[in-house]
Formats: C-alpha cells, structure tokens, sequence
C-alpha cells in the first residue's frame, strides 16, 4: 500500500511542474524492485525531493514530503522507540520531593545517609533486595548496608561471590520476576566484567522487547578518585558508549545519591548510580523525609554562581571544582560551577547553554581519559544545545591522564586533575581573552 501511494507522489512530482530524466530513472528503478522494503521508499523520496530543491511548491512535491514525514515516523516507532519506558512509572513521570532538613539535623558520615536511606526503602517496599560482594555480613565495604542483613534477612540482604558478570545476572532475573533488586559491584573499575551482560540483556531489553518486558535493575558501585591502580578508576566513556538505554547517575555526594535512588525505586527503569568513593567518610546533614526525598533525573545543579566562565564537571571533581573557584575569584575570575548530576539523561532543560548564554566561555572536567566523558559532554552542550554560537573563547577539556592513576596520593595528584590544573586551564582561557588584565603566571 505505501509503495503504491509512494509511485503516485512520486509520479505527479516526474510529471508535474518540472520533467527530469533523474525522475524517471528513480521510478523506473523502483518499479523493478519486487521486493521493495521501507528504506527503498525513504531512500527514493529523498533523492526525489533533492531533484526538485529549487521548483516551487506543488501538489505533489507535498504530497511527497508528507508522504516522506509519515514514513519517517512509522520507521521510527518501528525500530528507534522504547529505548526507555514510556509509561506512567518513567523517570521522569516521578514526582520530585525535596529534601527537608530539621533545625538540629545531624551531620554524619555520608555512608550513614545511604545507610538510612537503605533502611527507610527496604520498610517501605517488602520488594526491594540487595545483594553483591560483601553487602549482606560485613554491611559491604563503604558500611551503607551495616546492620540491615541482621534486620532484615539474609534472603533480602546477600553476599555473592566474585563474579560480577553473575551478580548482573541476578540482578536482572530478579527484577524481571518483579523484585526491586540492588545489585552491588564492589568497584567501578570492576564493572568492565559486567559490561556485556549489563549492554547486551539489560540496557536494550525495553528496546528489543517496545516495551514487552522490562528489568528495573539499580546497579550501585563507587568510583573516581582515591588513591590505587584498580579502584579509583573512572571509565565513563565506556560505559556511555555500553549502556543506552540505562540511566547513570553520577552524584557529588551521598544525599544526591540517595535522592536517585528515591527516584529510581519509585520508577520502572534500570540505572547505574556510581557514588564517590572518597566520600563516605564526609560529613553530610541528614535529611528528616531520608527515604522520601527524590531527585529528577537529566537536571544539573549550579552549585556556584559566576560571570566569566562555566565548569561543567560531576561527581568527585565537583569538590575540586569549587575549591579552583574560590582560588580563581581570588585573582578576579568569577567561575560558575555547575553538578550535571546525571549523564544519561543529560541536561535535558539545557542549564548549561543558559550558562554559557552568561559567560561564553566554558571548561569540562572529569576523571575518564582525554577523549572521554568530558567530551561526550562538550558534544551535548555545544552540538545537541547548539551552545557554539555562545561562545566568547574556544572550549577546553581537562580529563585525567590516559593510564589508570598510580598508588598513592603523589599518584592521585600527577594523574588526576587537581585544583591547581584547573585553575590553570581557567587562567589560560581568560588570559587569552584579556592578556591586560590577567599576566602570564609561569
């Protein structure tokens, strides 16, 4: 039937206001396809449509694009829906609750904030398990689970062996049955053996399946900066380029991490969340609604408001971010300094070029390699928000070096970015702008 509209539209556009011998030809050599598919039509529309460019606008020509509109919207709910949920239970259908905070609320380890929130959603929803290497005895490596096992069971909170590959495996078998699984990987440089799991069963399965099963999986591990070869890894760009169709979580501390996993309890979709591993033992304020709170999901947070430059960084380096600003202000830069929070949904309100809108100058930072997450986000910002045209300066990426970070703390410092580094790169960008005003320092 649409092969046959197709010939028509195609047909008044040959025999219409303009006759081209390339028209022809296209008809012609659709017509001895006997087994036509939909990209031949698409395919054959576009090189039509691209014949008569210039030609005013007629009946056919119309027909064709409407004709092209259609078949591209049917392709794309044929093969490009699903990727994430569309139901009432989506991300980002759950509603927000701020966290509220009582006059003498305590300051205590952040592991205490994901200990309480742990507590408060294993009450609220008898589905909710958790189960990895070291979670259920020992109360997992960071303490977030101390105690629960004797509380609530060993059924409910379990130690596995050392087999993250396995531990996914569970962790979508049990979500698909309707359980409300936590899976723990130890250490983010470890989830490299759950990868193909992780990319070839759980992140497509609401795709392959539009919408037929679904596994809301939360996978919980902690990365970023410490000091040691195999756990203070950051390879997001692997992961960005392994799981669509996941969400991932990237929270500065431990409060913004329990808020995600508020949310992503509440919500029908799996998700990665990676929380900072040197921070459990930061003091946080604890929240009254501890397991109540939610955070949406794609929503950065400007933790500090400037004038003259953007950093755009997430999770440990958000510490480090906020230091280099006060440093900087001291030498008469104002540095805006904003949390993207999430990776996968990104910015979807566009914060960032509203930003940059501001400043015209930006500077993305993080741990992963060069090449990587910094710019999977320079690409968000200035390709997908078209934040190029708002720039004063050329845009600059600080990543860490491309080997893993050596031991120790002299290995943290010369590998990772630092306060220094990024003071430097934001002297350098405003230096070029004003050489007046701000003299070379080295």
């Amino acid at each position: 039937h649409i092969g046959l509209e197709f010939l028509d539209q195609l047909g008044q556009l040959v025999f219409g206001p303009v006759v081209g011998h390339q028209l022809v030809e296209l008809v012609k050599k659709f017509q001895t396809n006997v087994t036509p598919i939909r990209a031949d039509i698409v395919r054959t529309l576009r090189k039509a449509l691209r014949q008569v460019r210039g030609n005013r606008p007629s009946g056919g020509r119309r027909a064709a694009q409407r004709l092209l509109e259609e078949c591209l919207a049917n392709s794309s709910d044929y093969y490009n829906s699903y990727l994430f949920s569309q139901s009432d239970e989506a991300v980002g259908n759950i509603e927000e609750v701020p966290a509220e905070y009582a006059d003498d609320a305590p300051s205590v380890d952040g592991r205490e904030v994901l200990q309480a929130c742990f507590t408060a959603n294993f009450e609220r929803d008898p589905r909710v398990l958790a189960f990895g290497e070291d979670v259920g005895f020992i109360g997992d490596v960071n303490q977030a689970f101390a105690g629960l096992q004797a509380k609530f069971g060993e059924l409910r909170v379990t130690d596995t062996g050392i087999r993250e590959c396995t531990i996914i495996g569970q962790g979508i078998g049990t979500a698909l049955r309707g359980l409300r699984p936590i899976a723990e990987i130890q250490y983010l440089d470890y989830l490299i053996y759950a990868i193909q799991p992780l990319s070839d069963d759980l992140a497509c399965l609401q795709y392959r399946t539009k919408g037929g099963q679904k596994a809301p999986l939360i996978v919980r591990t902690r990365g970023h900066r410490l000091e040691g070869v195999w756990h203070s890894g950051s390879p997001i760009q692997m992961i960005l380029g392994a799981i669509r169709g996941m969400h991932l979580c990237v929270p500065r501390n431990m409060t913004q991490a329990a808020g995600f996993y508020n949310t992503l309890l509440r919500s029908d979709e799996p998700a990665l969340v990676i929380e900072c591993l040197n921070g459990y033992r930061l003091k946080e304020k604890l929240p009254a609604n501890i397991g109540e709170f939610t955070l949406p999901l794609g929503r950065p947070e400007v933790l500090r408001q400037g004038e003259d430059i953007t950093i755009v960084t997430y999770g440990s380096m958000c510490r480090i971010a906020l230091d280099a600003a006060q440093q900087l202000a001291e030498v008469g830069i104002s540095a805006e300094v904003i949390d993207v929070q999430t990776l996968l949904p990104f910015d979807t309100d566009q914060l960032i070029a509203d930003s940059l809108r501001k400043t015209g100058r930006v500077v993305f930072t993080d741990e992963d390699v060069p090449g990587g997450a910094t710019a999977y986000m320079m690409q968000q910002v200035l390709d997908n928000q078209q934040a190029y045209q708002l720039l004063d300066s050329a845009p600059r990426c600080l990543a860490a070096q491309a080997h893993r970070p050596p031991y120790g703390s002299d290995g943290d410092y010369f590998s990772k970015p630092n306060v220094e580094d990024l003071f430097d790169v934001v002297y350098e960008v405003m230096r070029e702008a004003d050489p007046e005003q701000f003299a070379s320092i080295y």
